[in-house]
């Protein structure tokens, strides 16, 4: 198990060093972060409402749900925007963690981050909805709207089955939230596979 996670630590210290080296002024590097992942909400936002809930597209639901878009790409974005630099926050004291319960710790930090995009989610589609039908002149009290979309996610949970469309929606909306999950999976699995096969890792200075 050791040398998986000293193979693990050196890929994903091989991935820190070129973040920074690439990544150049910070101030800049955000903006285009920040609309990197507008528009990766908004793709997956339209994936998701054509995959599951077609019927929403057309009419005056499609006109609805096409304002929808811009407040879930932006608050979306600003969700994933912060946690990728908590996520580059964690790297850095998980690589410099003397011990190896310590390294995953710091990483699985990351789990609770896709856990919270899931409430985040259901927040910004509250808030969405509650700000185009504000600027629609047909306000609602966001309170309201915010216990309707709480009921809709218990009842998910506690009802997996008869929710699967909400809940295949919840998972491509999370998909933007979940990557840096995915790269710690597949780095895990790839350190496996060289250690399983005694592949020769290459260390760069």
């Amino acid at each position: 198990m050791n040398s998986i996670i000293t193979i693990w630590k050196e890929h994903l210290k091989q991935l820190l060093s070129f973040y920074e080296r690439k990544r150049g002024n910070i101030f800049s590097f955000y903006l285009l972060l920040f609309l990197y992942f507008i528009v990766i909400n908004i793709i997956c936002y339209w994936i998701a409402m054509y995959t599951a809930f077609p019927e929403l597209t057309l009419g005056a639901a499609g006109v609805y749900y096409y304002k929808v878009q811009f407040p879930v790409g932006i608050l979306g974005a600003l969700f994933d925007s912060l946690s990728f630099f908590v996520t580059i926050f964690l790297i850095r004291h998980a690589l410099s963690s003397k011990k190896d319960i310590q390294y995953i710790a710091h990483l699985l930090v990351d789990l609770i981050i896709a856990v919270l995009a899931t409430f985040w989610v259901v927040f910004v589609f509250s808030f969405s909805g509650w700000l185009v039908n504000l600027v629609s002149y047909a306000p609602q009290v966001l309170a309201d709207r915010n216990a309707e979309y709480q009921g809709l996610l218990f009842d998910a949970v506690s009802n997996p089955f008869d929710n699967m469309r909400n809940i295949y929606f919840g998972i491509v909306m999370g998909i933007s939230a979940m990557i840096p999950t995915c790269i710690h999976i597949y780095m895990f699995l790839r350190a496996c596979m060289h250690t399983l096969f005694r592949q020769p890792v290459t260390i760069k200075e």
